[in-house]
């Protein structure tokens, strides 16, 4: 009975070793964006496009994880406002392989919620609830979810923003590790039709265990948006990868149309 015991004791702390050592899922590269905060109008439908390569990056990986390198990946994000505070959301993500093989990566729901306008003359808030499903291939968990937090300032010469992640896996119908801590924050000067600025993004690994800093996924990019057009989003962005786990260099676009809202019977 004590060798048994003893025996299930060890399995157990093995099996904790592992989890606590299992490297941190990589940064979502189907959607590099931070949110400001806003959402379209009441009844008001919306079509984003991200398209997302990395220039160089990883030529391996841990099956059935795919290599980063000279991949392009392709996000259609259709959105609909159900009210001024309320939208969703949904995404239909592929990949273009460096083999040239192009695959079907997954889908995810969304449903955000942000203060309505005119809350606050500068300030926005806002939290928005993801729900994923991915072959292995491109998330080993199959089954995901993301809790996003939304803080923003605006005037007329500044935008930032801040969205502290927590990403969830539901491998196998649990929480795997936990959540993992995935911030993300931007900070952009107005000059005149367009934006130039900065923009953050870092995977740390799970809350209660932080990875050490060689092994995070952290990324900056600089930025170019054009904000002249109230109804149109163009954001293009080149980042650097500031650690070891992460990729060399990724270059991402993100464009964007929100239609007039439906009219009501």
């Amino acid at each position: 009975m004590r060798c048994g015991s003893l025996r299930r004791l060890v399995l157990r702390a093995g099996a904790l070793g592992v989890l606590i050592t299992q490297p941190a899922r990589a940064i979502d590269a189907f959607e590099i964006q931070v949110y400001d905060g806003t959402a379209n109008s009441a009844r008001a439908p919306g079509l984003e496009l991200h398209v997302d390569h990395v220039l160089s990056g990883a030529t391996a990986a841990t099956p059935p994880e795919l290599p980063a390198n000279h991949r392009t990946t392709f996000t259609l994000e259709p959105s609909f406002g159900v009210f001024d505070f309320w939208e969703l959301g949904a995404y239909f993500q592929t990949a273009l392989r460096a083999d040239g093989e192009f695959d079907y990566a997954g889908v995810k729901l969304r449903s955000k919620f942000v203060t309505p306008p005119g809350w606050y003359d500068r300030v926005r808030l806002g939290v928005n609830f993801e729900f994923s499903i991915s072959p292995r291939a491109y998330d080993p968990g199959r089954y995901g979810g993301e809790v996003r937090p939304i803080a923003a300032w605006e005037d007329e010469h500044w935008l930032f923003a801040a969205n502290p992640i927590l990403d969830f896996s539901f491998a196998s119908g649990e929480f795997g590790q936990g959540p993992e801590f995935e911030p993300c924050v931007m900070a952009k000067r107005k000059l005149g039709p367009i934006a130039l600025g900065l923009e953050y993004y870092a995977g740390l690994g799970p809350i209660h265990h932080p990875l050490p800093w060689s092994a995070e996924d952290e990324y900056v990019y600089e930025t170019f948006d054009l904000i002249s057009l109230p109804r149109v989003e163009v954001n293009f962005g080149v980042g650097e990868g500031l650690s070891t786990a992460s990729s060399d260099l990724v270059a991402k676009l993100n464009l964007g149309y929100v239609w007039d809202p439906l009219m009501s019977r």
